[in-house]
């Protein structure tokens, strides 16, 4: 296979993805997602407290309050919820004072952190690429002028495989960028890589905030991957969009639905919604108890194995003559 030809399919496969006007409206609801969230947050005065250099009573005072409303909530049905979330709070504000750390003011960083809830956004829009790239092949007549040329079928598979995590990555970067530029704008900047302090299932721990970052967008990125290539599966199989978008969407929003009302059964482990959230062994909310995190990734590596695999063998071994 010669690399400069597939990097030709790729392009065109980008090019043909691009320069439909739906792309760019999926864009375009994007970054309006992205200056929305940025009024409603600006809007609340918890995502805008401003720590002065009086911060270690500031924090003293929000131990306070947290102590109070753990207090006056206890009696409700989520008081559990808010306590354990206070508690969260209480200590990490005493890891700042305990080490003397100054808090970070909401910011273009922070913003960008919230916003990885957002790569569910993505998720959908690249189901949507996904579904469509093989299956519109068929439903135009164009899959006979592919198979004419002088290139394989796994080549042409391949393509626009990569073609589809191409747009993946490039949506995903054009979040980031946004998130830090209307953050900056609505938030201000708070440096280039300030430490962040969170709670996880190990402790307190400090790290950078690039380095959370990312860590957050890559756990909702595993989401992202595996949904897309179900989608890519179906689509090369059925070769209908509609059903592997219906199918995909449904998946994305409902996996975790699934896992819920089959926790009971110790195979649910196996499945696949059970292992898609890594972040559960940060959180120390593992789905089955027994579970690790390598097991969950080599379960992840399997399916991914298994999906790619069918499409390749569908679009290989399908006959076009009649199509």
């Amino acid at each position: 296979m010669s690399l400069s030809r597939f990097l030709k399919l790729v392009y065109n496969e980008l090019f043909k993805t691009y320069i439909r006007k739906s792309t760019w409206v999926m864009y375009a609801i994007l970054l309006l997602l992205v200056i929305a969230g940025a009024m409603i947050f600006n809007s609340f005065a918890d995502f805008n407290t401003e720590y002065t250099d009086n911060w270690r009573e500031e924090l003293q005072k929000e131990n306070e309050r947290y102590e109070k409303e753990i207090l006056e909530f206890q009696e409700e049905s989520y008081g559990d919820q808010i306590a354990q979330y206070n508690i969260e709070m209480i200590e990490k504000n005493n890891y700042h004072l305990e080490n003397d750390i100054r808090p970070l003011n909401y910011g273009a960083w922070q913003y960008t952190l919230e916003n990885a809830g957002l790569v569910t956004v993505i998720s959908l829009l690249t189901i949507i690429i996904g579904a469509g790239i093989v299956s519109n092949e068929y439903r135009w007549g164009t899959i006979k002028l592919l198979l004419i040329r002088p290139i394989t079928r796994t080549t042409i598979l391949f393509s626009k495989f990569v073609a589809v995590f191409l747009f993946a990555l490039f949506t995903l970067i054009f979040l980031l960028v946004s998130s830090l530029i209307v953050g900056s704008i609505v938030f201000g900047f708070e440096g280039f890589n300030p430490d962040y302090v969170k709670y996880t299932v190990d402790g307190i721990e400090q790290v950078p905030i690039i380095v959370e970052v990312l860590t957050e967008y890559g756990y909702n990125v595993v989401n992202l991957i595996m949904m897309t290539t179900l989608a890519f599966m179906i689509s090369t199989i059925f070769k209908n969009s509609s059903l592997a978008i219906g199918v995909g969407i449904f998946l994305l929003m409902g996996g975790n639905i699934i896992v819920g009302v089959l926790s009971r059964y110790d195979w649910v482990k196996y499945i696949l919604f059970a292992n898609i959230d890594l972040k559960q062994y940060e959180k120390g909310y593992v789905v089955v108890e027994g579970m690790t995190f390598g097991f969950s990734v080599a379960v992840l590596i399997v399916y991914f194995v298994v999906f790619v695999v069918l499409s390749w063998l569908f679009f290989n071994k399908r006959d076009v003559v009649n199509q």
